[in-house]
C-alpha cells in the first residue's frame, strides 16, 4: 500500500528559504549561496518524506517564488518585458514576480492572485495569440537528477495543461485561450519525454480546475489533451483537490491515466462514484489526511471506513494527503512552548506524513500493539475536545436577532452625516493600515518577547515609532491617517493572541507568496474577547493630530480563513463568534472617539466554494459575519473594509450587501480592470482603488498614478472615489514608501486641479 506525498512546504521549518531570498534580493549573498540553501532544504525534505515511507518523492513542489511561475519559465511563457539578453534564469523569475531582480531591467511585475480558495498566491501566466511553448528552463529536470543522485525515485509534480491554461490570462489582441492548447500539450509531451529519459516512472499532473463547474468547451479540452500525453513513456497520476470532481466523473474516468488522486477531506462522498468506475489496473490515491489544516486526523475512524476498500484494491490503493502540504506548517517538533493538551491535537506537514504510515498500520495490522496505541490516542483527543466548550459564548450567539446585523440608517443618510463630520476633500487620500516593519521594530519585539525589555519600555519605544509615523503622514499631506501598526506582528496573529479559544505557535509559518510567510492562529475552542485589543494605540495616535486616524481591525471572515480553525463545528458558527468579538472592539473604538474604523476582509472571496452553485450559502453567512461585526455603531462612524487580490465580478452583489461605507481594493497590477465590476454593478458606496503596487519595490511615478486615477474616475463617480495604495505597507522600506506616497498625494492634487 503506497504512501503518496503530493508536495511538501519549501520554506523550511525556520523559514530558511525566506531569509536567503531576501538576502539575495538585498545583495548580501550570491545566487550560488541562495541555491545552496535551497538544495539543502530539498535534501532535508526529501529525506523526511523517505523516512516516513514515501517511495516516490515529489519534485516540482519546490520553487524560489511560485511553482506556477516556475512552470511558466519551463514552458517559455515569460512576458517579453521581463526577459534579459540571454536565456531564462532565476533573476528572470524574480523580475516577473517583483518587477526587479539583482540583474536585468526593472519592469512592471505580473499580476498575482490567489490559488483557488487558498491564501497561496500565484503569478498569473500572460499568453498572447502567437504564443509558442517549448522547454526553456531546466530547474525541474535538474531536481529530478538531484533526488535520483541521493538514491530516491522521483515523482515530478506539475500543474496540468488544462489547469495551466485556465489560470492564465490573455494579453494583446482578443483570442480564445483554448486555441493554444495543442501547442501547450506538445510542450508538455516534450517535458514528459524528458522525464522518461531520466528514468522517471510516475508523473503527477494536477488538474484542480476539475473541482470547478466547467463549461462544455473546457470539459472538452481534457480528452484530446490527455490522449496526446498518453504516448509518453511515464505513468500519469491525475490529481485534483480542494473540492469534489464527481460532477465530472464520466469525463475523468475516461481519461487514459494510470492513477487518480481524490481529495476525500473536502469531498468524501465522491469516493463511491469513482471506485465503481476504476479501470482494472488503475491506481486510486485517497487524499484522507488534511493538507490544509493542522489538526491530527481521526485515524481510527478513517481506518474503519477504508478497511473494505483496502481489502479489495490491495496495492492499487495509495494513501495520501488531500492536497500538497504547501498550506501546512513544516514541523511540530520545533514547537517547544505549546501547551501539551493543545500540541497533542496537532499535526504539521512532517507529522502528517507519519499519520499516513499510522493509517497504513491500522489497515494492514489492526490487531497489533501499535495499532491499539494509535486508537487509544485518537479516543483521548476526542474526549479532550468535547470538554472545552464555552457555554457563555454559545448562549450569546443563540440570542442574536436580525436587528443585530443592520446599521441604523441606509448608506445615503450615513454618507451625508459623515461628510458633514469629517469635511474631507474630493478624492480623499489614505493608506491601508500598516507602515514599514523595520528591523528596529522587529528587534524591539524580539527583545520584548525574550523579556529583555519591560512592558513599559516596549510601549514607550513603540509610541515613538507611532509619533514618527503620524508625523510622516502629516508631512506628506495624507487626509485620513493610520497609526502604522508597529505593535502588530501580523494582521491575524495579533488578534489571535488576544482572543480566548485561540492559540498560536512560534514556528507555524506557511507561505503566502514569495518570501511572504504568515503564522496562522489555532482556533481550538469557542471564541471571545476578554479585553480591548487596539483601543489604546488608536487613541494615542489620534491624540497626535486633528486629522482623523482610522481604527484598524481584521475582520471575522479573514481571521477565520487565515487561521487553522477547529473542525468539530461549522465554519459559519466560528465566524459568528469572531464577529461578536470584533463587534465589541468596534464599539469600544467608537466610544473612545475613533470615528473611522477599518475592518479588513482580504480573505472574503477566498472562502468561496469552488462550485458556483454552492456560493450562496457561504456568501450569506460571510456577509452576515461582517455586518454583525460592524453594525453596532452610529451613522457618523464610518466603516471601511479592504480586499486585495480578488476577482470581484461574480461576488459584487455580496460585497455591496456588506454595506461598508468605504471599500479599498487592489487594482494597480490589473491596471484598474477590477473596477469593471464596480462600474457595471453601479456600486452604491465609496471605493478606494489601489493606485500603486506595494508588492513591488518599484516607486510609481506621479504620471502613472494620474493615469490610473483617470481610469478610475471614468468608471466610478468622483464623489465615491478614494485614493490609496493596493495594500498595507508593512513589507516595504521607508525609502520606498515615502516617495511613493508623496507621488500618490501629488497625483491626487494634480487630478483635483484638472477637475477644477
Amino acid at each position: 500500500m503506497q504512501l503518496n506525498s503530493l508536495g511538501f512546504p519549501r520554506i523550511g521549518r525556520r523559514r530558511e528559504l525566506k531569509f536567503a531570498l531576501e538576502k539575495y534580493w538585498r545583495g548580501e549573498i550570491t545566487q550560488a549561496e541562495l541555491k545552496a540553501v535551497a538544495s539543502e532544504l530539498r535534501h532535508t525534505h526529501w529525506q523526511w518524506q523517505a523516512d516516513a515511507g514515501i517511495t516516490l518523492l515529489p519534485v516540482g513542489d519546490f520553487a524560489f517564488y511560485d511553482q506556477v511561475l516556475t512552470l511558466s519559465a519551463t514552458l517559455n511563457a515569460i512576458p517579453e518585458r521581463h526577459r534579459g539578453e540571454g536565456a531564462i534564469d532565476l533573476d528572470t523569475l524574480f523580475r516577473v514576480a517583483r518587477g526587479r531582480a539583482p540583474s536585468g531591467k526593472d519592469a512592471a511585475a505580473s499580476e498575482m492572485t490567489k490559488y483557488f480558495n487558498t491564501n497561496y498566491h500565484y503569478l498569473v501566466p500572460e499568453l498572447n495569440a502567437e504564443q509558442d511553448f517549448n522547454v526553456a528552463y531546466e530547474q525541474l529536470f535538474d531536481e529530478v537528477a538531484e533526488v535520483q543522485a541521493l538514491g530516491h525515485q522521483a515523482k515530478p509534480v506539475l500543474l496540468g495543461p488544462v489547469s495551466f491554461l485556465y489560470l492564465s490570462k490573455t494579453v494583446g489582441q482578443d483570442f480564445d485561450k483554448l486555441s493554444l492548447l495543442p501547442r501547450l500539450v506538445a510542450a508538455y509531451a516534450e517535458i514528459l519525454q524528458r522525464f522518461a529519459l531520466l528514468g522517471v516512472e510516475w508523473v503527477q499532473l494536477d488538474e484542480p480546475v476539475l473541482a470547478l463547474e466547467l463549461d462544455n468547451e473546457w470539459q472538452a479540452a481534457f480528452s484530446p489533451a490527455y490522449e496526446l500525453l498518453k504516448a509518453a513513456k511515464v505513468k500519469l497520476l491525475l490529481a485534483s483537490y480542494y473540492g469534489s470532481i464527481a460532477h465530472h466523473q464520466p469525463l475523468v474516468s475516461a481519461l487514459p491515466v494510470a492513477g487518480l488522486h481524490l481529495d476525500l477531506v473536502t469531498a468524501p462522498e465522491q469516493l463511491a462514484v469513482f471506485v465503481d468506475a476504476l479501470a482494472p489496473e488503475q491506481v486510486l490515491s485517497l487524499g484522507v489526511i488534511n493538507g490544509r489544516n493542522v489538526w491530527a486526523a481521526e485515524l481510527d475512524l478513517l481506518a474503519e471506513k477504508l478497511s473494505p476498500l483496502a481489502a479489495s484494491l490491495g496495492e492499487r490503493l495509495w494513501l495520501g494527503t488531500s492536497c500538497s502540504l504547501l498550506h501546512s506548517p513544516v514541523d511540530l517538533e520545533v514547537e517547544t512552548h505549546l501547551a501539551p493538551e493543545l500540541k497533542q491535537q496537532l499535526a504539521f506537514a512532517r507529522q502528517k506524513l507519519g499519520e499516513l504510515g499510522q493509517l497504513r498500520e491500522l489497515l494492514k495490522h489492526p490487531a497489533s500493539a501499535s495499532a491499539r496505541t494509535i486508537i487509544e490516542t485518537c479516543v483521548a483527543r476526542r474526549a479532550a475536545k468535547a470538554s472545552a466548550a464555552d457555554h457563555e459564548v454559545q448562549a450569546r450567539v443563540a440570542a442574536l436577532t436580525a436587528a443585530d446585523y443592520e446599521r441604523d440608517s441606509d448608506f445615503g443618510v450615513r454618507q451625508q452625516k459623515q461628510q458633514q463630520k469629517y469635511r474631507l476633500p474630493l478624492l480623499p487620500t489614505t493608506t491601508i493600515g500598516s507602515f514599514p516593519q523595520t528591523p528596529a521594530i522587529r528587534g524591539l519585539r524580539s527583545r520584548w518577547r525574550k523579556h529583555e525589555l519591560t512592558d513599559a519600555a516596549y510601549t514607550e519605544q513603540l509610541q515613538q515609532v507611532t509619533r514618527d509615523t503620524i508625523a510622516r503622514q502629516l508631512k506628506l499631506g495624507i487626509d485620513v491617517l493610520v497609526h502604522g501598526e508597529a505593535e502588530r506582528n501580523d494582521m491575524v496573529e495579533y488578534f489571535g493572541e488576544q482572543l480566548e479559544g485561540v492559540g498560536f505557535t512560534k514556528h507555524g509559518w506557511v507561505q503566502s507568496y514569495g518570501s511572504r510567510c504568515v503564522k496562522p492562529p489555532l482556533i481550538y475552542g469557542d471564541v471571545s474577547r476578554p479585553k480591548a485589543m487596539t483601543v489604546d494605540w488608536a487613541v494615542f495616535a489620534q491624540s497626535l493630530t486633528d486629522k482623523p486616524v482610522k481604527g484598524m481591525l481584521t475582520g471575522p471572515v479573514t481571521i477565520l480563513h487565515w487561521a487553522f480553525a477547529r473542525e468539530d463545528i461549522s465554519r459559519d458558527a466560528i465566524a459568528t463568534q469572531l464577529a461578536l468579538a470584533i463587534r465589541d472592539e468596534v464599539q469600544d473604538l467608537q466610544e473612545a472617539g475613533i470615528g473611522i474604523i477599518q475592518i479588513d476582509e482580504p480573505a472574503f472571496r477566498e472562502g468561496l466554494p469552488l462550485k458556483q452553485s454552492q456560493w450562496q450559502h457561504y456568501l450569506d453567512w460571510a456577509v452576515n459575519a461582517f455586518k454583525l461585526s460592524a453594525a453596532g455603531v452610529t451613522d457618523e462612524t464610518q466603516i471601511h473594509t479592504h480586499m486585495c487580490y480578488s476577482e470581484f465580478n461574480d461576488t459584487i452583489g455580496a460585497i455591496a450587501a456588506m454595506d461598508a461605507d468605504v471599500i479599498t481594493i487592489e487594482t494597480s497590477r490589473s491596471r484598474m480592470e477590477l473596477l469593471n465590476a464596480f462600474e457595471d454593478f453601479e456600486y452604491p458606496n465609496e471605493i478606494g482603488p489601489g493606485v500603486y503596487d506595494i508588492h513591488s519595490p518599484n516607486i510609481p511615478t506621479v504620471e502613472a498614478m494620474v493615469q490610473l486615477l483617470e481610469k478610475a474616475a471614468a468608471k466610478i463617480p468622483l464623489r465615491q472615489l478614494w485614493v490609496n495604495p493596493d495594500c498595507g505597507l508593512k513589507t516595504r522600506t521607508w525609502e520606498e514608501v515615502e516617495p511613493a506616497l508623496n507621488n500618490m498625494v501629488q497625483a491626487t492634487r494634480e487630478l483635483r486641479r484638472k477637475l477644477g
